[in-house]
């Protein structure tokens, strides 16, 4: 039962009750029942304080949101996006997405000097959460003026401080309160930087007695100093090591308490679990329910006093902006930071058009973070938005391993506005037993920057497995390069683009052996053909993710014309002529299609069609065949992951590049299911009808083929059937795929880790 704490209250002036709600990560959603049980009680404290998450939870019942509205916004939350999200794949622009999360580590390089440019966790979804929910109290710099007055802990790492945030930005505060070190990046505060308040301050009773607190309602989440027993591992000695200021005090902040709501006991998870909110919610209950006799003593005898007006201030759903205030973006990237955000001063815009705004800005990958903050200044309003940008140059770099390739470690180097504004230059390199390069420099120009262009210089050197009849027959040296300039218009600036391109591309192929001391199986001592190709292509991608998408939707469209080719092959057998001279010219049509929909919480259904044909001239004079010596630009169906080379497909069950065609229609049905935190489990069916030869000849037969495609050169179904068991791993995305494929009657497995050299579209 609760008593009455010892101190000199008159009664004719109502007693000051504080709140304190202390840091815990994921644990801090049981505080949510205690302000539930508080506004059933129609207890209405005079002082919120909180720590970390306890900031989080505390800023929305001080800003007037009710214990109910809390719980069902935390129900609702997509904590696994909030906490580490960061910008994803669909508010990336339509220029960046191939580069988008295809590297394991990233350094900044200034000064001389390589920093890691990537923590733990991206906390830019968590700030468009914050932002979202204190809308409401925009204009209100004091906290004091709340509905009910707040503080926000945190500690000033440089100097070692206790900071504590009673003024300015709300979402700040909250943001700044939760920055654990390591974890998320720290917040700049004036001269200095804040993170965390646990380090020093995590149950801040302390606080609300110093500013005269009557009666303190504390609920504690944290537990302090761990036993020798739970000290197992190293993360747990981390912690405890971090913690231990804060820790030490703890016991003396608890005894402060007049009503001290423990759930300590009662808390099966951890700091991260917060997959586990609705259980650790229940389990917030617990400590309520046991403390509920001291509460309803608290209820009757504040009875006999006025209690202050709990509720959300009444505010216009959208702003009208006088002027905005650009901070840490340097002139050569403010043109396109403008164009991108699109946001105009005496235009009305709600919340989410601001959010919207600056996630197109984020989306352009030039900034590891950008805030904002309407403020009022006598009668006008400015939006400030401040941006840290990456750095000028960045390392990046990855591992990866899969049965096509082997073992590689890939190298980027990213420099941004190096030759020119709003522009970005890379080189990237797959240091592997099958080595591959990228020279790429890009320039967005125009007044809203949604025009680019693009020249990319790429180059592979294989060891390519050759198979007949669906087995492996020989080994080939297969060499590729291609020169490509793109000039394409962006559409939606994170949607989709137009373009014309021109680009050359060369394919070498010799054999393993020397041909006078080993004949091979394709019979050839040297084959070359090179081809220049003029383009105009269309991109759409709307997929919310690089690599376990769970909604939208890739369309790709392709027309290319040969303007002139060239073809060289010397037979390994001298009963053959050698062929030298160009293949008759040809047109290309291409069109891809994927769509993801959600079907629960943990399927994604997966729909995908393509269709790509060639069409070839007449032969005249002395033109060679281009469907019969052609390589360069036919297709390649085979493999499990995007082979960056040109016109590869993927097609589980074969070996990557396995089957070259001239003309193909294929169909995939797959099923994504989530079975665990970070494992996926996608069965899926391929279809595709395929052709050898020319375009009239592949449509006489397409759908009723009569030949069998391991051993015929006729029109023929190609079909495959398998599951791919996935985990999302620190080191990328790690497949097994098992796949039975048709006419070879054969079942084939293929094993990936990491991110893969990728393709530039």
């Amino acid at each position: 039962m609760w008593a009455a704490p010892q101190t000199s209250v008159s009664q004719d002036k109502k007693p000051k009750v504080a709140l304190v709600l202390s840091g815990g990560g994921a644990k801090g959603i049981a505080h949510i029942p205690t302000l539930q049980m508080l506004d059933s009680l129609n207890i209405v404290p005079d002082l919120v304080v909180g720590n970390s998450m306890g900031s989080i939870v505390g800023a929305l019942y001080a800003m007037g949101y009710s214990g109910d509205s809390i719980a069902t916004i935390a129900k609702n939350a997509r904590w696994d996006d909030l906490i580490g999200g960061g910008v994803s794949l669909g508010d990336v622009s339509a220029e960046e997405k191939f580069e988008f999360r295809r590297y394991l580590v990233e350094f900044n390089w200034a000064d001389g000097n390589l920093k890691l440019g990537n923590f733990l966790l991206n906390d830019q979804n968590l700030r468009d959460f914050i932002s979202s929910f204190t809308y409401p109290v925009y204009n209100m710099d004091n906290f004091d003026d709340l509905a009910i007055p707040y503080r926000a802990v945190a500690t000033d790492i440089v100097n070692g401080r206790e900071v504590i945030l009673d003024k300015g930005s709300l979402g700040f505060a909250m943001r700044a309160s939760m920055s654990i070190p390591g974890v998320f990046s720290p917040v700049r505060y004036k001269e200095t930087l804040l993170v965390d308040g646990g380090l020093m301050n995590n149950f801040p009773v302390d606080i609300a007695k110093d500013m005269g607190a009557d009666i303190i309602i504390g609920s504690d989440v944290g537990g302090g100093m761990a036993t020798k027993e739970k000290l197992n591992s190293f993360s747990s000695l981390m912690f405890q090591a971090g913690m231990m200021t804060s820790n030490l005090k703890n016991p003396q902040n608890r005894e402060l308490c007049d009503i001290l709501i423990d759930h300590t006991p009662n808390l099966s998870y951890s700091t991260a679990d917060f997959l586990r909110s609705n259980i650790i919610y229940e389990e917030g209950k617990i400590a309520v329910h046991q403390n509920l006799n001291s509460l309803i003593a608290l209820s009757e005898r504040l009875k006999n006093y006025e209690q202050r007006p709990h509720k959300l201030p009444v505010i216009e759903k959208q702003l009208s902006l006088d002027t905005i205030a650009y901070h840490g973006i340097s002139e050569n990237n403010l043109a396109l930071v403008r164009a991108r955000t699109n946001i105009r001063a005496n235009t009305p815009y709600s919340i989410t058009d601001i959010m919207d705004g600056v996630n197109r800005a984020m989306g352009t990958t030039i900034f590891s973070q950008i805030t904002y903050n309407p403020i009022i200044y006598g009668d006008k309003l400015q939006l400030h938005l401040n941006g840290i940008e990456r750095s000028q140059h960045q390392v990046k770099g990855s591992l990866h391993y899969d049965g096509d390739n082997g073992v590689g470690v890939i190298a980027n180097y990213t420099g941004r506005n190096i030759i020119g504004n709003a522009s970005r230059s890379l080189v990237t390199i797959d240091i592997a037993d099958q080595p591959k390069f990228r020279v790429q420099h890009q320039k967005n120009f125009g007044h809203d920057r949604d025009w680019w262009w693009r020249t990319e210089a790429f180059g592979q050197k294989l060891r390519q497995k050759v198979f007949v009849g669906g087995k492996y027959a020989d080994d080939i040296r297969y060499r590729y390069f291609n020169f490509d300039n793109q000039f394409n218009r962006n559409l939606s600036s994170l949607r989709s683009y137009v373009g014309l391109g021109l680009k050359f591309h060369n394919t070498r192929l010799r054999p393993t052996i020397d041909s006078e001391l080993k004949d091979n199986v394709l019979q050839i001592s040297k084959y070359r053909n090179n081809d220049t190709e003029l383009y105009a292509h269309y991109r759409y991608n709307s997929m919310n993710d690089v690599h376990f998408a769970k909604q939208g939707a890739i369309l790709k469209g392709y027309l290319g014309r040969s303007l002139h080719n060239n073809l060289e092959v010397i037979s390994s057998d001298p009963t053959v002529k050698d062929v030298n001279g160009s293949t008759n010219e040809y047109t290309r049509i291409g069109l891809d299609y994927e769509k993801r929909f959600r079907l629960n919480h943990r399927s994604v259904g997966i729909l995908g069609l393509s269709g790509h044909f060639i069409f070839e001239d007449a032969q005249s004079g002395d033109d060679l065949s281009f469907s019969e010596l052609g390589l360069n630009s036919k297709y390649f169906l085979g493999g499990n992951s995007y082979n960056p080379g040109n016109d590869n497909f993927v097609f589980p069950g074969l070996h990557q590049g396995e089957l070259s065609v001239t003309q193909f229609a294929k169909f995939k049905l797959g099923l994504q299911v989530n079975a665990l935190n970070k494992v996926y489990i996608t069965p899926h069916i391929d279809m595709a009808s395929v052709g050898f030869g020319r375009f009239n000849e592949y449509l006489e037969d397409a759908f009723i083929p009569k030949g069998s495609w391991p051993d015929s050169t006729e029109p023929s179904i190609l079909m495959s059937a398998g599951t791919t068991f996935s985990y999302n791993s620190i080191l990328g995305p790690i497949n097994f795929d098992i796949s039975w494929v048709n006419s070879t009657d054969r079942v084939r497995f293929f094993i990936g880790i990491g991110y893969q050299f990728n393709a530039s579209d």
